[in-house]
């Protein structure tokens, strides 16, 4: 069986190949649903004590709930420049190497996002639920990698500066 750790990283090479394919621009605006993603799991967790309750619990259910949220998100992210009134225009026109690989780095960054918040969760919930998919992970040295997935780093004062930085982004890209 395959260490969590070598999935991560072989799922995020996948998500670096992905955004080079798609432009930086497109990536951008992934990165950013995802990032208020995480800032409605924070949100519902700090300020609405039954929900909070409920997706702290280490539950499988608290895991399908925060995974959906992200991944939910995510396929919208995913999905939006492919609407006629995102494509249209040379706004997400993919034209030289540099957008390549700027694509590509936003890319990582988004495949980060997604399944470090995704294996956090995992790890919050003591893999239940999948367990028969995946075991908990042993190693230290891969337990070392929790400390710093997304939902870790981006706890309640820093996932609003997270927000506000990819809003003025976004803007800056879009308009």
């Amino acid at each position: 069986m395959m260490s969590l750790a070598a999935v991560f990283w072989l799922f995020l090479a996948v998500f670096a190949v992905i955004g080079g394919f798609r432009g930086w621009a497109k990536e951008v605006l992934v990165s950013f649903t995802i990032v208020t993603a995480l800032a409605i799991d924070t949100m519902l967790v700090r300020f609405f004590p039954p929900v909070g309750a409920l997706l702290i619990q280490q539950t499988s259910t608290a895991f399908y709930i925060r995974a959906a949220i992200i991944l939910t998100l995510a396929y919208f992210g995913y999905q939006t420049p492919n609407l006629p009134a995102f494509a249209g225009g040379g706004r997400f026109a993919r034209e030289k190497l540099q957008d390549w690989l700027l694509g590509s780095i936003i890319g990582l960054v988004n495949g980060y996002l997604i399944v470090g918040s995704i294996w956090s969760y995992m790890a919050q919930a003591q893999y239940i639920g999948v367990e028969a998919l995946v075991t908990p992970p042993l190693d230290p040295a891969v337990l070392k990698y929790l400390e710093y997935m997304p939902p870790v780093l981006l706890q309640f004062p820093n996932i609003i500066f997270a927000v506000i930085i990819g809003f003025v982004f976004v803007i800056i890209v879009f308009v």
